[in-house]
């Protein structure tokens, strides 16, 4: 299987550098040199994943991952300038899956892409009943179209957000640390920061929760960590 990725980064020669290393992978990758050009290339074309620079000129790449999360879903990476802690949390808050400070490696960077890459390939069947489905009161979540319903509406999660909720589910009452759920989810030895995992719990919470600051699914084991309920 080959995977669309598109980089989006005003410097030509990091983004020649990634296009390179990945094509080398087998990926197929487009470029794109500032927002306005990121979000019509997300728009009009079918991508598997975006590694998004935070400092894009005409538009930035809050922002494109802010309006991106109105219409799609796609697993996005941040990436972020040294020290930008900001640009880090508002990346995450905004719904970007992960992110990468520069300088980065780019084993790192492909180490990242292929672990968001493994979890959220979508599995599809032709049968209009969902199979594999896991239920919590009003919480529905279906394994093979990456799917959660509340009440049965549905409700759109990102990759990470359908990761996170999916272990927490199917371990109900065990409590999983911060660094572990880095872990797991993220799919590597992830070496970032478990603000991270805050940021995601928080925003799962938002949307499933119907008063997220008095959850009744996803609950929080001062000292310890999450777990669900």
């Amino acid at each position: 299987m080959s995977y669309r990725i598109l980089v989006v980064d005003d410097e030509k020669l990091i983004v020649k550098g990634i296009k390179f290393s990945l094509e080398q992978d087998g990926m197929e990758v487009t470029a794109a040199y500032d927002g306005e050009e990121a979000l019509q290339n997300i728009q009009e074309n079918k991508f598997d994943l975006v590694v998004l620079d935070v400092m894009l000129p005409k538009m930035d790449g809050l922002q494109v991952c802010q309006q991106v999360r109105e219409f799609s879903q796609i697993p996005i990476i941040m990436v972020t300038a040294k020290g930008e802690d900001m640009d880090k949390i508002m990346g995450l808050e905004y719904g970007a899956d992960d992110y990468i400070t520069k300088p980065f490696n780019i084993l790192e960077l492909k180490a990242r892409i292929k672990a968001i890459l493994r979890r959220s390939v979508r599995r599809t069947t032709e049968q209009p009943e969902q199979k594999n489905i896991l239920k919590a009161r009003e919480l529905e979540l279906a394994f093979d179209s990456r799917r959660v319903f509340i009440n049965k509406k549905e409700v759109n999660l990102t990759a990470k957000e359908f990761d996170l909720l999916e272990l927490l589910m199917e371990n109900p009452g065990k409590v999983y640390s911060r660094e572990k759920l880095l872990d797991t989810v993220w799919g590597y030895d992830y070496p970032g920061d478990v603000r991270t995992v805050d940021v995601h719990v928080r925003r799962l919470r938002e949307k499933i929760e119907e008063n997220p600051s008095e959850p009744k699914y996803i609950f929080t084991k001062w000292g310890v960590g999450y777990y669900f309920n």
